[in-house]
């Protein structure tokens, strides 16, 4: 039985990538960046799964800087490194949209950044949020492909 991070995540949920897996990459957080990952799960990802009362997937979580640095598109900065984030997706069990989770967590959650996570106007792909107690900037982003390069919009 995999170690529960809280009500609704057990850690092996935010650690598990095929990525991880295929390239041989330990992907085992530190206590400290656990300790992260509790509060994102217990502040965010808890509270938008007891909102909606349905099972909501996580598609990315902690990301060792090995594995971060083998992901492509990924920010050297992310806060996947450090456990601050995840990201959620309704699509992985359905019965909500990644769209209402998005505006649930803007309109009601404290977090460090919202990001739109590319889509389309009606409905991202997924949703990235991270949150670090005591320094949440409720910034909210729009990622976009351009050129084959990923920016981000201030939303």
């Amino acid at each position: 039985m995999s170690e529960k991070l809280s009500k609704y995540v057990a850690l092996s949920e935010v650690t598990r990538s095929d990525n991880a897996k295929r390239l041989g990459i330990n992907n085992t957080p530190t206590d400290e960046h656990k300790e992260n990952l509790k509060l994102v799960c217990s502040e965010v990802f808890d509270k938008v799964r007891e909102h909606f009362g349905k099972p909501i997937g996580i598609s990315s979580g902690y990301r060792s800087k090995a594995l971060n640095d083998a992901t492509p598109g990924s920010s050297n900065k992310s806060h996947h490194c450090t456990g601050y984030a995840l990201d959620i997706d309704a699509d992985i069990f359905g019965g909500i949209t990644n769209s209402e989770i998005f505006n649930y967590i803007k309109d009601n959650l404290e977090f460090n950044q919202l990001i739109w996570e590319f889509g389309n106007t009606a409905n991202p792909d997924w949703v990235h949020v991270s949150y670090v107690k005591g320094n949440n900037k409720k910034q909210i982003l729009k990622a976009v492909k351009r050129n084959g390069k990923t920016l981000y919009e201030i939303w």
